[in-house]
């Protein structure tokens, strides 16, 4: 596998490798025994690495794609034998990693705010997938590179969410801006901005309340968020990055699908990488969604979310 990457490793890289082990196993140890013994590339190969790559949470659309391509380099001899499908599915993954989906003209995009002025995320998503601790842990990530996040607690739906972020802004030594449960989401995000500019403070991360695309007047609360966010930074949220749990796979890309239609979401923190064989579901959110993935949480303590590397997660995977 070392022919297809670089030998330069991140520090992270052996974290990610054992983050990565459940869904190396399911994925390509199943692929290693499809062509165990195997001379020639067949059809029965074929069926097996299909179903490797649908166990490892891939889904059907990105697996007939994936499988497409290896038949044609198969038909066209570009495929020589057995031993070679290894490489040439890391390949794939690879190319879809690197080259989110073309056709999502319309997407939104991260903006660079003007300077002097604060980089505004937003950080969305439903209860229980990780959004309030991955907010923590993105805070820690900027003030670590010399940034100087402060955190707006404008899940006010929720309490708990309030008392959560609190214990993690004490925790890290973080600024909060908040007010009282049920109070109007968009108002802290003034009274955060206003802040931010006077400190000053950046990034602007907000946490907002968890919620789904049947929650019409949640979206609405959101809409509003940003048109507020907008008026006092111009081209904010500059990011917004949604949440999502591995270990939900294909379950959490429909409601991925959901957030990204309605929400303008620009990126993706995915986290429970370490907690599932179903890692693979990456590879369909940046095919079918046109999403980066931007970060990925392999591990509880605030240090453990790390900027995603295309390429160091497939040669976490394939690497022999």
């Amino acid at each position: 596998m070392a022919p297809l990457f670089s030998k330069g490793k991140s520090g992270l890289f052996e974290r990610l490798r054992e983050a990565v082990a459940s869904t190396k196993s399911q994925l390509v140890g199943r692929i290693e025994q499809a062509i165990e013994g195997r001379q020639t590339l067949d059809e029965g190969v074929l069926s097996e690495v299909e179903a490797a790559l649908i166990t490892a949470d891939l889904g059907m659309p990105t697996t007939r794609a994936i499988l497409e391509h290896l038949r044609s380099d198969n038909s066209r001899g570009k495929l020589r034998d057995a031993a070679q499908l290894r490489a040439a599915v890391a390949i794939e993954i690879l190319n879809i990693l690197e080259h989110p989906a073309s056709d999502n003209r319309g997407r939104a995009i991260a903006r660079t705010p003007p300077v002097g002025q604060p980089e505004v995320i937003f950080v969305v998503g439903v209860n229980g997938v990780g959004k309030t601790t991955s907010i923590a842990k993105l805070a820690r990530y900027y003030a670590c590179r010399n940034r100087r996040p402060i955190l707006a607690a404008a899940d006010t739906f929720r309490a708990a969410a309030i008392e959560q972020l609190e214990v993690w802004a004490a925790r890290l030594g973080m600024e909060l801006v908040k007010r009282q449960p049920g109070a109007d989401p968009a108002a802290i995000v003034f009274d955060v901005l206003a802040r931010a500019k006077s400190q000053p403070f950046d990034p602007v991360i907000v946490d907002t309340a968890g919620r789904l695309h049947t929650k019409h007047n949640l979206m609405a609360e959101l809409a509003k968020m940003c048109r507020i966010a907008g008026r006092e930074v111009p081209g904010a949220p500059h990011q917004v990055l949604l949440v999502m749990d591995a270990t939900t796979g294909q379950n959490g890309l429909a409601q991925a699908r959901q957030f990204t239609e309605q929400t303008g979401v620009t990126g993706v923190i995915l986290t429970k990488l370490d907690g599932t064989a179903k890692g693979g579901v990456v590879v369909p959110i940046a095919r079918e969604l046109g999403l980066p993935i931007q970060f990925v949480g392999i591990g509880e303590k605030a240090e453990d979310l790390i900027p995603f590397n295309a390429k160091e997660f497939v040669e976490s995977l394939f690497e022999t």
